[in-house]
């Protein structure tokens, strides 16, 4: 499987949906499953 390398533009985009789908109640896992990012990504990108 090859790795997918997002844009900044979408690295911005989809911390603010996150952000969006978290503040909206849905769990971390619910909101990374949607994103369909993992854990880590996550975690990464927001403390970038």
């Amino acid at each position: 499987m090859t790795r997918k390398r997002h844009s900044p533009e979408q690295v911005i985009g989809k911390l603010g949906e996150a952000e969006g789908h978290l503040s909206a109640g849905m769990t971390g896992g619910q909101a990374r499953q949607k994103l369909e990012i993992s854990e880590q990504t996550l975690h990464r990108r927001r403390n970038q």
